[in-house]
């Protein structure tokens, strides 16, 4: 049997998020999220769910920080909450919640795993938004002083960080489709918390840099492999859109200084309003790109496909089917992506910071939970990475979604995307199959054909 063997150093991780698993919404100082709020809301979330309790990681982390070391998970990619930091977004910073991220990142360390701290994952203060949230210039400011805390407080043993996760989600499923928080409808609006998003990203690189942290930083952009449906110019073109939408709105500013200027024809007066300096400060802040990645898309031109005009079709590999969110599973759109990516944007180093997939998990009459469609998942996707390696792709480490089943947004939690299980009821954690398969991948740095 053959090894696909990864490079010497590759990183292998796995990822969470504070609001999907913490719980503890309002003990020891924490502020109010938009999250909270939100799913507070009726109707907005199924089940009305929330993350109130979560996986109560708040609670329960050493033992959640023993998992990873028993699965010789070595890197873990986990969120700070913004709330539980600065309750308000500013002003004098909550000990008990700076105490909470000081004390996981010195277990981690203590149990050989080296931290990726992402500073929003969503999650920004209520007060914030109730100011204007992202469309408010202001709030970037907020955004580097929140930042700076963090640095200062962790800075002496973190030496990866990500400032946003999808700021695509943030500010395009939060300000333009109005489906997340703050959930609110208008487009004009969504390009502009785009655009604070990253300026926000910028201005806190430039303090990370200028203040002598050592490590990296960087930003973490979710992203499908976009293909045209046929070769005709109409379908070409309308991929192309799809692309500036959603990444390359993101992209191009950090690489090339400049969103895409198709796609800012298209938008016309809904462009965001940019300042001088703006795009120099956005330019070149990444030491390196994340990318979320979980489906494929085949795009076409449609008369009815909104302002853009394309529609999209998730691509199913044969015989794969699609994941319990109904998600195509195509392994060969993350070959492809990473390539994509590597010819437009110079190669740059890049971390897959999330992939896996929701399953119907459940555990069977023995306590063990045989998610063996997830292994394949898993084992199709991580070859297709390796695949991408071959080719020449600059890719550096891959983070499996999710560590423990957790809160899926406004899906609740209906949706099972952890190696490890979590029965609500009783927070009981289970380490699936696929934990154990991922653990012996991570071991001999490969995987056996």
């Amino acid at each position: 049997m053959g090894l696909k063997q990864f490079p010497d150093g590759f990183i292998w991780g796995a990822a969470t998020a504070a609001y999907q698993i913490e719980g503890a919404w309002n003990e020891d100082g924490r502020g109010e999220s938009t999250w909270d709020h939100f799913s507070h809301l009726p109707y907005r979330t199924l089940n009305g769910d929330n993350g109130d309790v979560a996986c109560d990681h708040y609670h329960r982390m050493p033992d959640d920080v023993k998992i990873l070391k028993d699965l010789g998970i070595k890197n873990y990619r986990f969120s700070t909450s913004w709330s539980r930091v600065m309750p308000t977004g500013q002003g004098a910073p909550n000990p008990k919640g700076l105490d909470f991220y000081n004390r996981l990142v010195d277990q981690l360390l203590q149990a050989g795993i080296r931290p990726l701290v992402t500073l929003n994952h969503w999650d920004m203060p209520q007060a914030l938004e109730e100011k204007g949230g992202w469309v408010n210039r202001d709030t970037t400011d907020r955004f580097v002083e929140y930042a700076e805390v963090m640095f200062k407080k962790l800075g002496d043993r973190v030496d990866l960080w990500a400032t946003h996760n999808e700021p695509f989600v943030v500010a395009f499923m939060g300000y333009a489709f109005g489906v997340f928080p703050p959930g609110i409808s208008d487009y004009s609006k969504g390009y502009q918390a785009g655009h604070h998003l990253l300026l926000s990203h910028g201005k806190a690189v430039k303090l990370f840099r200028q203040g002598g942290f050592k490590g990296q930083i960087g930003i973490v952009l979710n992203s499908d492999w976009h293909t045209p449906a046929t070769p005709s110019q109409a379908d070409q073109e309308a991929c192309q859109r799809a692309f500036e939408a959603n990444p390359g709105f993101f992209l191009d500013p950090l690489f090339k200084g400049s969103y895409p200027q198709e796609l800012i024809k298209w938008i016309g007066p809904m462009q965001p309003h940019i300042q001088s300096g703006d795009m120099e400060l956005i330019k070149n802040s990444t030491d390196f790109l994340g990318i979320n990645h979980y489906t494929s898309t085949r795009y076409s031109y449609s008369i009815h496909g909104g302002t853009l005009k394309y529609s999209g079709k998730r691509l199913i590999a044969p015989g794969m089917g699609a994941t319990d969110m109904g998600w195509g599973i195509y392994p060969a759109g993350m070959k492809n992506l990473l390539l994509d990516l590597k010819e437009k944007y110079n190669n740059p180093p890049i971390f897959i910071c999330e992939n896996g997939c929701a399953m119907p998990d459940q555990v069977g009459p023995d306590g063990s939970v045989n998610d063996v469609r997830r292994v394949a998942y898993l084992r199709n996707y991580i070859s297709a990475a390796h695949d991408a390696i071959q080719a020449g792709a600059n890719l550096k480490g891959y983070f499996v979604w999710s560590l423990m089943d957790n809160y899926e947004w406004t899906s609740g939690y209906g949706k099972r995307f952890g190696i490890v299980y979590v029965d609500y009821a009783t927070q009981k954690r289970t380490p699936k199959k696929s934990a154990h398969w991922y653990s012996a991948v991570i071991a001999r740095n490969g995987l056996k054909d």
